[in-house]
Formats: structure tokens, C-alpha cells, sequence
């Protein structure tokens, strides 16, 4: 079960204008409502995100460390598991 917390916030006029014609659209019953779906879609984002950064970030340091193959060497596993 969630809790919800009551935020104020301050927007921009064009912000609010956009939540207001949303709802007002009918396609959300609230403000509220159209906040929570634009941070839920935000969170869907965001995570695969820092999943991507922190593997850039792995790569690199190998990379740096000298951990790396030609690139022959991975074609050739590449070509090996896609034949199998």
C-alpha cells in the first residue's frame, strides 16, 4: 500500500496552463492526476538511464585498464553465438 504526501509546488505559467488543459480536455480527472503520470513516465526513463550510465561507465574503466579485444576477435564470437 502507498502513502501519499501532500507537495506545493510553484510553476510556470505555461506549466499550469498545459496541466489545466488537460484536464479540462477530460482526458485526467485532476491536476494532481497529470503530475503523477508525467513522473511516472519520467521514472520509466530514468532508470533504464542510469542502468546505461553505469554500464558507459564500467566500459570506460575497463577500457582505461586496458581491457579490451580487437575487433575481429569479437566479430568472430559475435558470428560464433548467432550460428549456434
Amino acid at each position: 500500500m502507498s502513502t501519499a504526501e501532500k507537495l506545493s509546488i510553484t510553476l510556470p505559467t505555461e506549466m499550469v496552463r498545459f496541466i489545466r488543459d488537460k484536464v479540462d480536455s477530460g482526458d485526467y480527472s485532476s491536476n494532481s492526476e497529470v503530475i503523477r503520470e508525467a513522473l511516472r513516465s519520467w521514472m520509466t526513463v530514468d532508470q533504464p538511464l542510469k542502468a546505461l550510465d553505469a554500464a558507459i561507465t564500467r566500459g570506460i574503466a575497463d577500457a582505461e585498464a586496458g581491457r579490451t579485444q580487437d575487433i575481429d576477435s569479437v566479430r568472430e564470437e559475435l558470428q560464433k553465438r548467432f550460428e549456434a
